[in-house]
């Protein structure tokens, strides 16, 4: 057991929750249960979630205990669907499970593609996910053989045909529906929402590392660096918010066709809310939440713009500028808790359209404004790969001090951050892990090098 730390946390008590959470499979850890709240209803919350064992991953890779970490990137694979099908109830092949739990007789593994998902969603982002892990676990343990394998070569070209071959769009973006990802239930994320760009371009640098030299993965090879540029160039250009772009959108024309249109995407100027002048900060920016035809959501999503910043889709000034954002709203985006989810929160009318007034996702809470802990991994690695830690030493001495008494929930609500989440669980293992992860992540950085990737992918330019 590792002992780095700085100080803040109290890691053995963090670690005994984290480690209360641990799946057993024919004798070997498997992964972590999402939360191990005693005195709520189990729902889904006892099964072993992809997203949800990342930071849980990361911390132990770290700690060089990378057991679990390889059984769990086993059995995912193994439960990966497999089999190309025209029935609209079964999973594309390909698709890594949301989540799995250990069947009641203890003999196998029941996967959960999203049919018992709140929105009965297949989960887009636990195969990006994976082959982020599978990257980390490969970098952290010099064991490049697991990824070599036929087995685990073949999982990686399947996730790939997965996402860049059936399509109907001609962007270099990926289509997802609402609910596809941490953003769970309705909130108006469908289309082209940041955090699956992200994330897919993350995956895509992961899967150009670990992709074999031979004929079967060549053309694979071949169509990742040809996507990763073409993405990289588009999410930057057009994803896009600074002042000197919104000034460039402000004297839009709409209505432009052909190659040497402006205004690529025909956005109203009118449709520029009000409350974005008033918050974005000079110097400062972002990468919009959302972008399509006739629309660019202008939210702040946090997990999208701190994983662009790992990944390398945000290098250079952009990231420069996403941190000095948060810092110059530390107010906003960090408060009590760090960090919130999405900013600025649908309230009135907005919320009942866009949400269709889910009780859940009332304004400044859960995913509607709300603040999540687990966030505090990624600050500290976005800060760090920076040479920074102006925010997150302070975000996380409060987490430290404020958590355990609080019993660790998933969420904070309120504009700040101060209430724990009206229905948010107890003990929720990421809670645990993330901040587990930023505390060691603050102490020694040297995780990085396999945590996040360098940002030096040169954009291709793409006609729209």
């Amino acid at each position: 057991m590792g002992t780095v730390g700085t100080g803040h946390l109290d890691t053995g008590q963090a670690r005994s929750l984290m480690e209360a959470a641990v799946v057993r499979y024919g004798g070997e850890p498997v992964g972590t249960i999402a939360c191990t709240d005693p005195d709520a209803a189990t729902l889904n919350y006892d099964q072993v979630f992809v997203r949800d064992f990342v930071p849980v991953a990361l911390y132990y890779l770290a700690e060089g205990e990378p057991a679990m970490v390889r059984h769990f990137l086993e059995r995912t694979r193994e439960l990966q669907a497999r089999q190309r099908s025209m029935d609209c109830y079964r999973p594309g092949a390909g698709l890594i499970p949301a989540s799995f739990k250990v069947a009641e007789d203890g003999r196998s593994l029941i996967p959960d593609f999203g049919g018992h998902a709140i929105g009965r969603v297949a989960a887009v982002d636990a195969s990006l996910w994976w082959l982020y892990l599978l990257r980390a676990y490969t970098r952290a343990t010099g064991d490049r053989e697991l990824a070599a394998t036929p087995a685990f070569q073949e999982a990686i070209r399947g996730i790939l045909e997965l996402c860049l071959i059936s399509r109907f769009d001609m962007y270099p973006t990926l289509l997802v529906p609402d609910g596809s990802f941490m953003v769970d239930r309705r909130l108006g994320v469908y289309g082209y929402p940041l955090e699956v760009q992200a994330l897919f371009f993350m995956a895509l640098r992961a899967a150009d590392e670990l992709l074999g030299d031979g004929p079967d993965s060549r053309p694979y090879r071949e169509a990742v660096a040809d996507r990763l540029g073409k993405l990289g160039h588009y999410v930057r250009t057009y994803y896009w918010l600074d002042f000197p772009t919104l000034n460039r959108m402000y004297r839009y024309s709409t209505e432009e066709y052909g190659d040497n249109a402006v205004n690529a995407f025909n956005v109203v100027p009118d449709s520029i809310p009000a409350w974005l002048l008033e918050w974005l900060p000079d110097p400062g920016g972002y990468l919009a939440g959302n972008l399509g035809p006739s629309r660019m959501d202008s939210r702040f999503f946090t997990q999208g713009n701190l994983l662009a910043v790992l990944s390398g889709l945000a290098g250079g000034s952009q990231a420069r500028s996403i941190l000095t954002l948060i810092e110059a709203r530390a107010g906003d985006l960090i408060g009590e808790m760090a960090m919130k989810l999405c900013y600025p929160a649908l309230e009135g009318q907005d919320w009942r359209t866009v949400t269709g007034s889910d009780p859940k996702n009332v304004p400044w809470s859960y995913h509607n404004g709300g603040n999540w802990p687990v966030f505090l991994w990624l600050l500290a690695a976005a800060e760090q790969l920076r040479g920074a830690t102006a925010l997150t030493a302070p975000a996380l001495a409060a987490a430290a001090e404020r958590l355990p008494g609080r019993e660790w929930p998933e969420y904070f609500d309120g504009r700040r951050g101060q209430l724990v989440g009206k229905q948010a669980r107890r003990f929720q293992t990421w809670t645990v892990a993330g901040v587990l992860l930023a505390d060691r992540l603050l102490a020694d950085p040297s995780s990085l090098d396999w945590i996040a990737f360098a940002d030096d992918i040169a954009g291709e330019q793409c006609a729209i």
